[in-house]
């Protein structure tokens, strides 16, 4: 069995915490199955959800010579899960595209950022704690990170945008939360392209009749045998034609129970529930939107969860979600309440929907959550940018494989012409979005405002002031303007300066116009919380002891030990936590079922 190789600055201690995680795992099954074996089995694994970190499960599984039945509830066409609509960025450290940026990383300095940012507050020394695994994952993970991610993944043809993109910069201490150095490498073919490899893996196992998928096969129950998971019951959906993202048909046509001596659930998160979404909503984030866009397809509906926990497994820090606030009503929906996140450079200004200006940390691109919860103490569910075009020329991104048809599909001659035109999916959304209003003058634009929300709250003399205060601060290369000395930061990074960050500039300058400004919605997408695992992905119970014969990866599990996050991301880690959680349970579980 192959396991990582510790780089420089990671302890023994910590690779063997890795590796003994995984042995543990096989000695438990080989007590627990034993009683079972001579029992007709359909296949030695189940792995339940075919997202990003199922597929990865299923390929190590396979690869290891096992036989296992892939099941979803949705049809082939959503192969591949949430991770394929997906901007596809990865979080490296000390990565060749960090060197060739003239970034200084290292492991020592992740794993600070790690901890400012997740913050991790419930018995990480306590191994009833919800935070004990989530922080032994976390160390794990950066490990991981640190080593080697890159070279695995670039061993099975996945590379990576040269420029390193600088997201979650933080709330303004070294030891405090957000990314000190860029780290969001974006996947050269976005989303699909990261799950591509592991597809080919899983698709060439199929025909080695080593997987064989059950799609439209919908699990309603965990089944266990004397306290040992022994497979899987549910129902059968009629066929369906939907195409991928779209809504599929909840007819039942028959039952199945499957067996096999391990299950692995990697359903995703909650992001489509928004009942969900506002049962778990935290106090500390103000009072739930009553409004929010979708980010995820229908289908991250979160009913894993609470099956999963009827079995016997435990759900902590359900309260610790990550939902983005520049989201934008799309206007060609695929999946019901469709939004897009705008991943924003650092130019525009924010403010609530009174018209108030936002404080630090508050700066488009900083710190989402801390936003999050000053949106909601506005007593509104929505914001606004107001900035410029030359700003979003140079700034605006989308989230999204289909938003971005130039990396996706790996044009370069498309990519290229960024540098001298606004890409053609923002001129779309600033042309048929229902959250733009475009304007010459600030009076026409505020106008504008006030007639999209209806409430007439921005008053012209006002935002005027804020802005005019601002404009002031550029006009000398140092100020007291937190965000003004962000934007010279930005500049500062040679990625940011060249492609994602607008020359220093007046709102108001007639050359930069037309004046844009974006009522930006409360998006849903991550669920931070979820499954207790270990770090071989056995389920824990309430006792803190495995459920014999029971995994979990990827975003129902926390991206690993129930919330491998903690309070924040640091972005560019939720595929990889798909990725490392799906290795690591697949390799458990096939360690575990070893005959």
């Amino acid at each position: 069995m192959d396991h990582p190789i510790a780089p420089a600055g990671i302890t023994r201690r910590r690779a063997l915490t890795v590796t003994g995680g995984m042995l543990a795992g096989a000695t438990l099954a080989a007590h627990a199955f034993p009683a079972f074996a001579g029992e007709a089995q359909d296949a030695d694994a189940i792995v339940v959800g075919h997202g990003l970190a199922g597929l990865v499960a299923t390929a190590e599984l396979a690869a290891a010579g096992r036989k296992v039945l892939l099941l979803d509830q949705e049809p082939e066409a959503s192969l591949g899960g949430q991770a394929f609509w997906s901007f596809g960025g990865l979080f490296f450290v000390n990565s060749e595209e960090q060197r060739l940026m003239g970034v200084k990383d290292t492991h020592d300095l992740a794993w600070q950022d790690w901890l400012g940012s997740a913050g991790f507050d419930r018995g990480v020394d306590d191994p009833a704690g919800q935070d004990h695994w989530a922080y032994k994952w976390a160390e794990a993970y950066v490990d991981f990170a640190s080593g080697e991610k890159r070279s695995w993944l670039a061993g099975l043809g996945v590379q990576w945008f040269p420029i390193v993109g600088w997201a979650e910069r933080g709330g303004g201490l070294a030891d405090g939360h957000g990314n000190s150095v860029p780290r969001f490498h974006v996947t050269w073919g976005t989303g699909p392209a990261v799950v591509e490899p592991f597809e080919k893996k899983v698709r060439a196992a199929v025909a080695a009749e080593k997987v064989s998928f059950r799609f439209r096969h919908r699990v309603d129950g965990i089944v266990t045998t004397g306290g040992v998971v022994t497979g899987v019951r549910g129902a059968v959906l009629e066929p369906s034609s939907a195409a991928r993202g779209k809504p599929s048909s909840r007819t039942v046509i028959g039952e199945f129970e499957l067996r096999a001596p391990v299950v692995v659930v990697t359903s995703g998160g909650i992001g489509a529930n928004h009942d969900l979404v506002r049962q778990n909503w935290p106090a500390r984030l103000g009072t739930p939107p009553r409004t929010m866009v979708t980010g995820v397809p229908a289908h991250v509906d979160g009913r894993m969860l609470a099956i999963t926990e009827r079995a016997g497994g435990r759900i902590v820090n359900p309260d610790r979600m990550w939902h983005y606030t520049e989201g934008l009503r799309n206007y060609d929906p695929i999946w019901p309440g469709h939004g897009i996140r705008i991943l924003p450079g650092p130019s525009s200004m924010w403010f609530d929907a009174t018209g108030k200006r936002f404080g630090t940390p508050d700066i488009p691109g900083y710190d989402t959550l801390h936003t999050l919860g000053s949106i909601t103490a506005s007593g509104y569910d929505y914001s606004w940018f107001v900035t410029t075009q030359k700003i979003i020329a140079k700034e605006f991104a989308l989230s999204g494989s289909e938003q971005n048809p130039d990396l996706t599909n790996k044009n370069v001659w498309q990519l290229l012409s960024r540098i001298w035109q606004t890409p053609e999916p923002i001129e779309k959304f600033k042309k048929n979005g229902a959250d733009f209003v475009v304007a010459s003058s600030l009076s026409e634009l505020v106008a504008g405002m006030n007639r999209l929300t209806g409430d007439n709250l921005i008053d012209l003399a006002r935002l005027k002031g804020q802005i005019e205060a601002r404009d002031r601060e550029m006009d000398n290369p140092y100020t007291k303007d937190v965000q003004v000395m962000g934007i010279r930061n930005a500049l500062a990074y040679i990625g940011d300066s060249l492609s994602r960050t607008a020359p220093a500039h007046k709102i108001l300058d007639p050359s930069a116009g037309p004046l844009i400004a974006v009522r930006l919605n409360v998006l849903t997408r991550k669920t931070l919380g979820g499954l207790q695992t270990d770090l071989s992905g056995r389920v824990l119970g309430a006792s803190g002891e495995p459920v014999p014969g029971l995994y979990a990866a990827g975003e129902v599990a926390g991206f690993g030990g129930g919330g491998v996050h903690g309070y924040r991301s640091l972005e560019g880690t939720f595929l990889g936590g798909c990725l490392f959680s799906g290795r690591q349970a697949g390799r458990a579980a096939a360690a575990a079922t070893a005959m």
